[in-house]
C-alpha cells in the first residue's frame, strides 16, 4: 500500500532528547528569571520538538547579542570613561547619583534647562518649529507615528527638511508604528527620507519582533535642542481639537550638555537598525551650560542595558526620606518593586500612585486590581485620575528628584521594551510635576474597594494577573 513512510519512533525521540537537552543547557547558561527558565525548560521535555523549536525562536535574546557585537566595537566615549567616578552632590540623594553612574555608565551634566510641555497643544508646536529651524540634523524616534492631521503636520516638516540639506533620520517602531502598513514610513521614505522602522521583520530567524519594542519619543535637532518624554505623535494628544479618544500627556524640551547623552542614544539605536554610524559636529556640537538643571539618560532594552531604569527606581526609593509620587498609566511592577514600594512607606515615607479611573486596555485594568492589596496595607496610597486617559509617566522623590520618559510602570517597560527616561535634579520643576500630580489624586482607593469584588471578579482579576510579563 502506497503513503507517507513512517518514521522510526525511535529517531524521533533522540532528536526530541538531543534537542529538550540543549534547551536546558543554554536555559541553564542564559536566563536569569527562575520562573521563566523553569516554563521553557518543562516547555521543551513536555512538547517534543515543537517545545524546542517556540524556545529558539522566541526565547533565545538575538537583541543582546546583536547589540554586544555593536557596541563593542564602539570606542568609548569621555562621559562612560568619567561616569564611574563623576558624583557631585552632598545631600542624603548623593548615593542615588552614584549609583546611577555604575548603573548607566553616564555622569549627571550640569547646566540644562528643562521646560515641562503639556499635551500635544504645548509639545507639537514647538517640536515642529524646532524641526523647521534645523540647519544641521534631525533625529526623531517614535513609538506610534501616525499619517494623520498631527502626524501629516511631522511627515512635511521632516520632508522640507530633508530637501533643504539637512541630515534627517527617522526610526518608527516596527510594532507600534503599524506592524502590517505604516503610512508614515511610506510616506518618509517616498520623499527620500532616510527613514526605518525598529525591530520590523516577519522572519524570527533574523530577529525575534513580536514581543520586542522600541517605545522611546525622542526628537533631537541639531545635536542641541532635544524633546522626549511620553508623547506619541497622534491627533489624539491634541486636545484642543476634541479627539474621540483624547490622550493627555508630558513631554519635556532639554537644552545644555545632557543633549549630548540624547544624541548618543539616538545614534545607538540608528547603528543597531540601518548599520550607520551618525558622527560629527551635525549631530555631536560641542554643548555649553545654559541653565540650573542637572539630568542624566537612563536607556533601558533587552540588550546591554537590561533592567537600568528599574534599577534606577530601586534606587530612588531606597533613598527616599520624605515622599514618593508616581504617575502611570498603567502600574503592573513586578513583586521586587512592589516590596520596595510597601517598605518605603512602612518606614514613613509617603508613598503616592496615580492611576487612570478608566484606562484604554480592559484586561490591564483587571490585572492591577489583583496586584494592588499589598500596597494598600503596608499604607501607600492610591488613586485614581478621571478621564481623558492620562498616558503620563513620572515619578518624585523629596521634592528634589524625578524620574520622567517613556517607561511605564509594568514589566514589559522595565525588561522587554526599549526605553528611555531622563532623571533630573531640579527642585522647581518636581515642584511643578508634583503640583499637577497632586491635582489628578480625585478618589483614593481602599482595601475595601478590593475586598468587595465578586468571587467571578477576583478570579478574573487575578487570572489576567498571571500574564504580568506579558502586558
Amino acid at each position: 500500500m502506497l503513503g507517507i513512510p513512517e518514521i522510526d519512533t525511535r529517531i524521533v525521540s533522540a532528536v526530541h532528547v538531543a534537542l529538550a537537552a540543549g534547551v536546558t543547557m543554554h536555559v541553564l547558561l542564559h536566563k536569569r528569571d527562575i520562573g521563566a527558565s523553569i516554563g521553557w525548560i518543562g516547555l521543551a521535555w513536555l512538547s517534543p520538538i515543537l517545545g524546542s523549536v517556540l524556545y529558539a525562536i522566541f526565547g533565545i535574546n538575538r537583541v543582546k547579542r546583536r547589540a554586544i557585537r555593536l557596541y563593542d566595537a564602539q570606542p568609548a566615549t569621555p562621559a562612560a570613561e568619567t561616569a564611574l567616578t563623576s558624583a557631585t552632590r552632598d545631600d542624603h540623594l548623593a548615593p542615588l547619583e552614584r549609583a546611577g553612574c555604575q548603573i548607566t555608565g553616564r555622569p549627571v551634566e550640569s547646566g540644562n534647562v528643562i521646560t515641562l510641555l503639556r499635551n500635544g497643544d504645548e509639545a507639537y508646536p514647538q517640536m515642529l518649529a524646532a524641526i523647521d529651524a534645523a540647519r544641521a540634523s534631525v533625529a526623531l524616534s517614535s513609538y506610534i507615528f501616525r499619517a494623520d492631521a498631527a502626524g501629516t503636520r511631522f511627515i512635511e516638516a521632516l520632508i522640507r527638511a530633508c530637501q533643504r540639506g539637512v541630515a534627517v533620520r527617522v526610526l518608527i517602531d516596527g510594532i507600534g508604528g503599524g506592524y502590517f502598513f505604516s503610512r508614515a514610513y511610506r510616506r518618509l521614505a517616498r520623499a527620500g527620507v532616510p527613514v526605518a522602522r525598529f525591530l520590523h521583520s516577519p522572519l524570527p530567524w533574523r530577529m525575534p519582533v513580536i514581543n520586542l519594542r522600541s517605545h522611546k519619543k525622542l526628537l533631537v535637532v541639531d545635536g542641541r535642542l532635544a524633546f522626549t518624554g511620553g508623547l506619541n505623535i497622534a491627533d489624539e494628544n491634541v486636545l484642543r481639537d476634541r479627539p474621540r479618544h483624547p490622550v493627555q500627556d508630558l513631554h519635556f524640551s532639554f537644552e545644555g550638555p545632557v543633549v549630548a547623552q540624547l544624541s548618543e542614544a539616538f545614534a545607538a539605536d540608528w547603528l543597531f537598525i540601518a548599520d550607520e554610524e551618525l558622527t560629527g559636529d551635525a549631530w555631536f556640537p560641542r554643548l555649553a551650560p545654559l541653565g540650573s538643571g542637572d539630568a542624566r539618560a537612563v536607556i533601558s532594552g533587552p540588550d546591554q542595558d537590561l533592567e537600568k531604569i528599574e534599577f534606577m527606581i530601586l534606587e530612588a526609593i531606597a533613598c527616599a526620606r520624605q515622599s514618593i509620587k508616581i504617575m502611570t498609566p498603567y502600574f503592573l511592577p513586578d513583586d521586587g518593586l512592589v516590596t520596595a514600594l510597601a517598605l518605603a512607606a512602612m518606614r514613613g515615607v509617603a508613598v503616592d500612585i496615580i492611576t487612570p479611573e478608566r484606562g484604554n486596555h480592559r484586561i490591564l485594568e483587571w490585572a492591577v486590581r489583583a496586584h494592588i492589596a499589598p500596597l494598600i496595607e503596608a499604607g501607600c496610597r492610591l488613586w485614581s485620575n478621571p478621564p481623558p486617559f492620562n498616558h503620563a509617566k513620572l515619578m518624585t522623590v523629596d521634592g528634589s528628584w524625578c524620574l520622567v520618559g517613556s517607561a511605564n510602570w509594568d514589566v514589559r517597560s522595565f525588561r522587554l521594551n526599549f526605553e528611555l527616561n531622563m532623571e533630573v535634579y531640579h527642585s522647581d520643576l518636581v515642584a511643578q510635576i508634583d503640583a499637577m500630580m497632586a491635582a489628578k489624586q480625585s478618589r483614593r482607593l481602599t482595601a475595601a474597594d478590593i475586598e468587595r469584588r465578586s468571587l467571578p471578579v477576583r478570579l478574573r482579576d487575578n487570572a489576567a494577573r498571571l500574564m504580568l510579563p506579558y502586558l
